[in-house]
């Protein structure tokens, strides 16, 4: 799923409540907005990054999580063929099925457990649409933005089905990156973590983790406590660089479900607006026009049964760049 919302918009942080501990041990809190997508069937999402006070948790740039939803009351997932630049899209899904067709040729078929990285450098446009299949469609579209040196990068589609690794109560499938003794193949431009972790009712689990990155953890149903701190879901806890361990304990009578992201600080600065990502307000400004002129620096997608989604208006200003605030 992508930002196909017809107004995209940047909003606020909100907290957590202050604690005593160092800036460098604190879990900060961050908590999701809803936005309706747009569409021939709207769906909405709960969007817990971008925010106004945290652009990034490493590269990672976008954090949308979904349902879950009942297809039957809902309508599922119908998005047209919209375009990407300058990001790797990661779907991983809970329930559910999505196909997936792209301008680089790929059909695919994204599900529970597996996933699906997409790479939109210089451009590429993709369709998403739920399966007849599917009766309750769940799970989270993450971006990840592209250094300034591979923002251009060649159209690619990578699919992993990561095997499952149990411990202390926990099961943990690592997508994206290395963990315990698991290491992702999937190929990226920064060094990044991505894993879904599931952990039995009263379950505490510590997991060694690169100190030199910062880490957010996305609950999804459950109520856990990240390094003492609690989290209920669509919440995202967030711990910067330094601390070389996690502990997560589940505090909720049933299972817990989470997703763990991380990588080193991403220090550059970027202009994300609509599916773009740029460097300046004229590279979305040039990419809007190329789409809506349907230039080959997107290609098409084949076999989707509709029209192309057409790109929202430009607000009447510059599009300003966003960063992380400076570390405390």
């Amino acid at each position: 799923m992508s930002n196909v919302e017809r107004d995209p918009v940047s909003t606020t942080c909100a907290r957590g409540p202050e604690a005593t501990e160092p800036a460098l041990h604190r879990v900060e809190i961050l908590t999701p907005r809803d936005v309706p997508l747009g569409g021939p069937r709207s769906m909405s999402v709960r969007r817990t990054l971008p925010q106004r006070a945290r652009s990034f948790v490493g590269a990672w740039c976008f954090v949308d999580h979904y349902g879950p939803d009942d297809v039957a009351r809902r309508g599922g997932m119908d998005l047209p063929p919209h375009p990407h630049t300058g990001l790797q899209t990661v779907t991983w899904l809970f329930d559910g099925e999505v196909e997936h067709r792209d301008s680089l040729g790929s059909h695919a078929y994204v599900r529970p457990g597996e996933l699906n990285l997409m790479t939109g450098g210089r451009g590429i446009c993709h369709s998403e649409v739920s399966t007849v299949r599917t009766t309750v469609l769940h799970g989270v579209q993450l971006w990840v933005a592209l250094p300034n040196e591979h923002r251009e990068a060649e159209r690619d589609f990578q699919r992993y089905v990561p095997s499952p690794i149990r411990k202390d109560g926990a099961e943990i499938r690592v997508f994206l990156g290395s963990l315990l003794e698991a290491v992702s193949p999937v190929r990226t431009f920064t060094p990044l973590l991505g894993a879904e972790l599931i952990l039995e009712p009263g379950a505490s689990l510590t997991l060694g983790v690169d100190a030199a990155f910062e880490h957010g953890l996305l609950v999804d149903e459950g109520g856990i406590e990240l390094n003492g701190t609690a989290l209920s879901p669509a919440q995202l806890g967030f711990l910067r660089p330094g601390i070389g361990s996690l502990t997560l304990r589940n505090t909720s009578p049933a299972r817990a479900r989470a997703v763990l992201l991380g990588g080193p600080p991403f220090e550059e600065e970027i202009v994300m607006w609509w599916n773009f990502i740029g460097r300046s307000h004229d590279d979305i400004v040039r990419a809007r026009q190329d789409w809506e002129e349907q230039s080959e620096r997107f290609g098409a997608v084949e076999g989707y049964a509709g029209e192309r989604l057409p790109a929202p208006e430009l607000p009447n200003a510059t599009l300003a760049p966003r960063r992380n605030p400076p570390s405390s």
